[in-house]
């Protein structure tokens, strides 16, 4: 038979020459495959010098990796930068009838139609983030949340009275006012201290009568007749009105379950003055309880959470759950003086400490 020159040609000369030497072409039996292992065994001799290959293929391998954690770097610093916009300087409360969040007007209001699902988005890519540093392990509720479902941004609750402006962990128990056992060391530890901040707060103090200038570390009032100044904020210590009031920061310093690494956390003290009223106001989460411990309760002063009324008692803790529509309103002459408490955001004794270091990462306060 004719045997080309060409490829073609080489390979069929070579399959002969193996055919011949293994018994005869085409009468291969069991007997020759110990040599046919042989053969396959040979070395491969690549047609091209393999460490130049080598290193070419290391050379792309590397600027890939870069350009994925330059993109993830930027996509982080977006969502910090998104997160930080939304936890700006705000107060105890938020504007009438939208039902934003207590210290953080921006972020835990009510989102405009076509806002809600873009803060949906970044909540879920920092608990993304957070899993693939550390591990989904006990983030059911919270990745339930962050993922939308019920109650995202504004939870069923009973009757609708129940409205978180930003996060609702699923399956938390609630109601208006919350056990003072259920964060008994630190309900003790504010009561015990209670002189102490009472005098700090003599120390800020003045006349409220709004024809002055604030006085340093005082912030802008939230309503008319309603006034605050706060040794945390969204998060963040605010140092010089910590240094103003030592007895009050050391207190808060002795708290188990201050929400002081996230933008959920404020304390500091909180005036209203004879006639304001603030109405239809919630927080931005059920994740959390406020503590109000009375510091000066004139008569005619009342507190109604859930469609549930409370007073105030001075020297007394009450766990409120400010995510539940609630009015705070001061119904008592002007000779009475002002009611004065002194508030700090706590953790729902029901969450979890693998929810609460997973949430303190999605909502870390700006660096």
């Amino acid at each position: 038979m004719w045997k080309g020159n060409g490829p073609a040609g080489n390979q069929e000369a070579a399959m002969e020459a193996l055919g011949g030497e293994l018994g005869g072409q085409g009468s291969w039996g069991p007997e020759d495959a110990p040599g046919l292992l042989a053969r396959a065994s040979l070395p491969i001799v690549l047609p091209w010098p393999l460490p130049l290959a080598s290193s070419a293929m290391t050379l792309l391998l590397g600027a890939l990796t870069s350009l994925f954690l330059w993109y993830c770097y930027r996509l982080g610093s977006q969502d910090v930068q998104g997160l930080g916009a939304r936890s700006q300087a705000g107060g105890f409360s938020g504007g009438p009838g939208r039902c934003p969040e207590a210290g953080r007007p921006g972020l835990g209001r009510v989102e405009e139609p076509g806002e809600g699902p873009r803060t949906e988005g970044l909540v879920s890519r920092r608990l993304r983030a957070y899993a693939r540093r550390y591990s989904w392990a006990g983030m059911g509720r919270v990745r339930r949340a962050a993922q939308g479902g019920p109650g995202f941004g504004g939870g069923p609750g009973a009757l609708g009275i129940q409205r978180p402006g930003l996060l609702f962990l699923p399956d938390l128990p609630s109601a208006p006012f919350v056990p003072r056992d259920a964060q008994r060391h630190d309900v003790e530890l504010l009561e015990s201290s209670f002189p102490a901040i009472l005098r700090d707060f003599g120390a800020v103090s003045w006349d409220f009568s709004g024809t002055t200038p604030l006085p340093r570390g005082w912030s802008p009032p939230l309503a008319p007749g309603c006034y605050q100044l706060l040794l945390y904020q969204a998060g963040r210590c605010q140092p010089n009105n910590c240094r103003r009031c030592p007895g009050a920061y050391r207190a808060l310093r002795g708290l188990r379950s201050f929400m002081s690494a996230n933008t959920f956390g404020n304390a500091g003290f909180s005036v209203l003055l004879p006639g304001a009223r603030l109405e239809s106001r919630c927080g931005p989460t059920n994740a959390r309880v406020r503590c109000h411990l009375g510091l000066k309760i004139p008569p005619g002063c009342e507190l109604v959470v859930g469609g549930e009324p409370q007073c105030w008692a001075e020297g007394h803790c009450l766990l409120v759950d400010d995510s539940f529509l609630y009015t705070v309103a001061h119904n008592g002459s002007p000779e009475d003086g002002p009611r004065v408490v002194f508030i700090v955001d706590l953790w729902h004794p029901n969450v979890a400490g693998a929810e609460r270091q997973a949430l303190d990462f999605v909502f870390a306060p700006d660096p």
